[in-house]
């Protein structure tokens, strides 16, 4: 197996680290516009001038692998809104990536690691367990991949980091990730219109707040009580519930951003008037905005999704409270949507002969 910690993409690089390599390769720094043109905005390379031509064919080759990750599942929902994307990457480990389409805009869902160290019970990346982080230019290509799927169709407009992998676990990658997504001479996807996800992993949280990141930031609750909260999420046990809030009144105040609550429901587990009455309780003081996350069935979890009725009955307890909250739409149930589930149908489709 390749190790990915011994090799190097150009697209693992920023603008500016961009500009070292080729100094250190005897190329001026002011080729570097002209390459991330190609790279990113698929400039002609006919522009490039000698010294950066003879650099991408004499030095490039030896220092960085191409980061183009090969489609081994592309599948399409039924009513054509959400696409789902199986990446194989350099050593074999593959990922998912999501680009679900709604009304005027495009939203891509990006994975972080293969597998995940968290263990969320009804997750299936949780599921599977961890096997490594992803390099930066390993995410940065899951949006090219997008972006190149979608092609005239429309325009990718959001991201979120809730694909495979617990995003704050991976922070420094993610954020380097982040830096070359968001860069102007780039992508240009606005930090305003990403969001990073987190099960809580109070370290990361508290540092995207003492770095003032520009980004949305999304917490993984699903319970309001520690015993609630550790059944579902084993994780909580090592950065408990209040140290979570702790961290999150932290960050709101550190940046003035609204935080976003994710709360999976979960017939006759989380899904009562109760809870929700705890939750608002917890969330006081907060700017926050709770999204109410019908379950994605897996084979791993025997949890089943919580009635509509639950659902709008938890929703009235959070209005009541001042809290607003939006009971999210099941998305690309028929394509596996959820995170992991198109990874973990294929290792079982192999593991019985039929792929």
């Amino acid at each position: 197996m390749t190790d990915m910690t011994a090799i190097r993409s150009l697209h693992d690089l920023s603008f500016s680290a961009l500009e070292r390599e080729l100094e250190r390769g005897g190329v001026r720094p002011i080729h570097a516009r002209a390459l991330w043109a190609s790279m990113y905005r698929g400039a002609a390379r006919e522009a490039w001038l000698p010294p950066l031509r003879q650099w991408m064919e004499r030095v490039a080759p030896e220092q960085f692998i191409p980061e183009a990750p090969e489609v081994t599942a592309d599948t399409e929902s039924s009513d054509g809104l959400t696409r789902k994307f199986l990446l194989r990457l350099r050593d074999g480990q593959e990922v998912e990536s999501v680009l679900m389409g709604y009304e005027g805009r495009y939203t891509a869902c990006l994975s972080t690691q293969a597998g995940c160290a968290m263990g969320c019970r009804f997750c299936a990346t949780g599921q599977m367990g961890f096997v490594r982080h992803l390099r930066p230019g390993e995410i940065v290509a899951q949006v090219l991949h997008c972006r190149q799927a979608l092609g005239d169709r429309g325009h990718l407009r959001n991201l979120v980091m809730m694909g495979m992998g617990e995003p704050l676990h991976n922070y420094d990658a993610v954020m380097e990730a982040l830096g070359i997504i968001t860069d102007t001479r780039g992508l240009n996807i606005g930090p305003g219109r990403i969001t990073v996800s987190t099960v809580g992993v109070v370290p990361g949280i508290l540092r995207m707040a003492e770095e003032r990141r520009p980004y949305n930031l999304a917490v993984s609750l699903h319970g309001a009580s520690e015993e609630e909260r550790a059944a579902l999420i084993p994780v909580s046990r090592k950065w408990p519930l209040a140290d979570v809030i702790a961290a999150c009144r932290t960050y709101g105040k550190a940046t003035g951003r609204r935080i976003f609550f994710g709360w999976t429901l979960i017939a006759g587990v989380n899904d009562s008037e109760a809870q929700a009455e705890r939750l608002a309780a917890l969330l006081q003081g907060i700017d926050a905005h709770v999204n109410l996350i019908p379950l994605n069935p897996t084979t791993g979890f025997e949890g089943e999704e919580a009635p509509v009725s639950a659902a709008l009955g938890f929703q009235r307890v959070l209005a009541t409270a001042g809290i607003p909250s939006t009971v999210r739409q099941r998305r690309g149930i028929d394509v596996a949507a959820g995170c992991g589930q198109l990874k973990s149908e294929k290792q079982r489709a192999r593991g019985r002969g039929d792929v």
